[in-house]
């Protein structure tokens, strides 16, 4: 579930919809039966998270072949932002989303 979250952000910055990207990518939402719920650090981008929300829920109901796919917004004004500035950061993060990514690493001997 967590790399079609991350794929459908990446399909918005492609199309040049940053602040919708940024939204998603504000914190790892979690799944809980077939609920993802996700945090967000105010009304303001709940309500602009809403605008997107049916499009996400059919983009995850069919890659994910699940159809009984939620999703609930829950505000959190205390949410701290995880950005990722360095490369380091950047492969870390991605590595949580998919632990292969060590594997590829190791296989191909690359450099961060």
């Amino acid at each position: 579930m967590l790399l079609q979250w991350s794929k459908y952000a990446q399909r918005l910055s492609d199309k040049g919809h940053k602040i919708m990207e940024s939204l998603l990518l504000i914190g790892d939402p979690k799944l809980e039966g077939t609920t993802i719920t996700h945090e967000l650090p105010n009304e303001g981008s709940k309500i602009d998270f809403e605008t997107e929300k049916i499009e996400i829920l059919g983009y995850l109901r069919g890659k994910l072949h699940n159809h009984d796919i939620s999703i609930e917004v829950i505000v959190n004004e205390k949410v701290e932002n995880k950005f990722a500035f360095t490369p380091i950061d950047k492969y870390n993060r991605l590595k949580e989303i998919n632990p292969s990514l060590e594997l590829l690493k190791k296989t191909f001997d690359l450099d961060i």
